[in-house]
């Protein structure tokens, strides 16, 4: 399948070619075309985080509100989970290396916009807001789009590898955006971080140009009515029933352990004590587990069983959390070493699940699938911060700990025992349809 053409099930090439993930041929020089894109990618996704840490501490230095970066937190979250199911839409009717670039575009410019602005000393949290959910709605069109575009571009062995590579960027940044917005916001100003966050989205539209995107539409989708694409999204999701029901575990998994990111603080603070220095050293542990976790997850490529493999990190984060909870006060040290252990589990649930979606649903249908799924893991985790927050206020923050904890650890052991979910595994060797 050629640019431009629309998608059909193709024929697959001889064992002897090199094909994609998807069954299409490849060019020897797809790892160049991977590279182009996800170096563009990598700078959009630092410079983007920047920008947005210099947001959290302009509205920080400029409320000292709580209740505003959480409204801030949510205008981040609830559009991408809303909007996401319309972008994966999108995605399977239009060129999807267009829509990636169109979506960059739009982060690009209401970032220049925006430091334009703040030059001009008209900063607000109203253009603030607007520049937080102009960023959650291009997330909600770029990000189906590029899930549902890898399959197209790598190898099947190199799929859970290169869904590890999204983590892996995502820990760097988590770990390496804050300290650079910090440092543009107060030496250069506010509007340097806006306009280095332009040149990174020129950055991902460069690496996206320079790579060749195989295009796969259904035409179908285009007659029907965007209901209707979405009802197909789903029944490719569930036409196999244990990926369906996996997504479901997974998101249970999402909901329970979403709290923990909010009461993390807390339980620095009030359990053991400990100051400022204290909540940040565990802030910084858990990425630079979640980037162990994913660089392992790289190297060694989740082997064959990736439906276990998505249970076990169920399990430990689940040991991990209720380990937490039952410390005494002084064992600050420990609790640290927990969080490692927690992170590096949590870096194998996104690359895992992604995979096993990307090889069992049509690539015609991907883009709505992504979509959806991306919808339900981006509003579990506000849905579990909201309910996870009102348990940690009744009971305390270290009992928190055990319960959530202990839920984890169910859901972990409840997701493989269900047979259509370890036929997932059973099928790994088989052709992706």
């Amino acid at each position: 399948m050629t640019e431009n053409e629309s998608a059909s099930p193709a024929p697959r090439p001889g064992r002897s070619a090199l094909v994609s993930a998807a069954g299409l041929p490849l060019p020897k020089r797809w790892l160049a075309t991977v590279a182009f894109i996800w170096a563009g990618q990598a700078a959009s996704m630092l410079t983007s985080g920047a920008a947005g840490y210099a947001v959290v501490w302009y509205v920080t230095e400029s409320t000292g509100s709580a209740l505003m970066l959480s409204f801030m937190t949510v205008c981040v979250l609830l559009p991408t989970g809303l909007i996401s199911p319309f972008g994966g839409v999108v995605a399977d009717r239009h060129n999807r290396k267009a829509i990636m670039i169109a979506a960059d575009g739009a982060v690009g410019i209401v970032s220049l916009a925006a430091g334009l602005l703040i030059l001009a000393g008209d900063v607000s949290l109203p253009l603030l807001l607007a520049v937080c959910v102009a960023r959650a709605v291009a997330q909600a069109f770029h990000a189906p789009a590029m899930m549902a575009a890898m399959p197209l571009l790598v190898p099947d062995r190199h799929l859970v590898r290169i869904n590890a590579l999204d983590q892996l960027l995502v820990s760097l940044t988590s770990i390496g955006a804050p300290a650079l917005g910090i440092f543009l916001y107060t030496t250069l100003g506010f509007s340097s971080v806006m306009f280095l966050d332009f040149a990174g989205a020129a950055l991902a539209i460069l690496g996206l140009a320079l790579a060749k995107v195989p295009t796969v539409t259904d035409e179908a989708a285009k007659q029907q009515h965007v209901l209707a694409n979405l009802r197909d999204g789903w029944r490719a999701v569930t036409a196999r029933r244990g990926l369906g029901l996996l997504i479901v575990m997974v998101t249970a998994g999402m909901t329970t352990f979403g709290p923990l990111s909010a009461v993390f603080p807390l339980m620095t603070y009030d359990h053991f004590g400990g100051d400022g220095y204290a909540a940040s050293l565990t802030e910084a542990a858990f990425g630079i587990g979640m980037l162990a976790g994913s660089a392992v997850l790289m190297v060694w490529g989740g082997g064959r069983r990736l439906a276990a493999l998505i249970a076990a990190a169920a399990v430990v984060v689940g040991l991990a959390t209720a380990a937490c909870g039952l410390l005494p006060s002084d064992a600050f040290g420990a609790f640290v070493v927990l969080v490692v252990i927690m992170a590096v589990a949590c870096a194998w649930f996104n690359g895992p699940l992604m995979t096993l979606v990307q090889r069992a649903v049509p690539e015609e249908k991907l883009g709505r699938a992504m979509g959806l799924i991306t919808a339900a893991l981006g509003l579990a985790t506000p849905v579990g911060v909201a309910l996870g927050g009102v348990l940690a206020e009744a009971v305390g923050v270290a009992p928190f700990f055990v319960i959530d904890g202990l839920v984890c650890l169910a859901v972990g052991c409840a997701t493989y025992l269900p047979k259509s979910i370890r036929a997932l595994d059973a099928d790994a060797g088989s052709d992706r349809r």
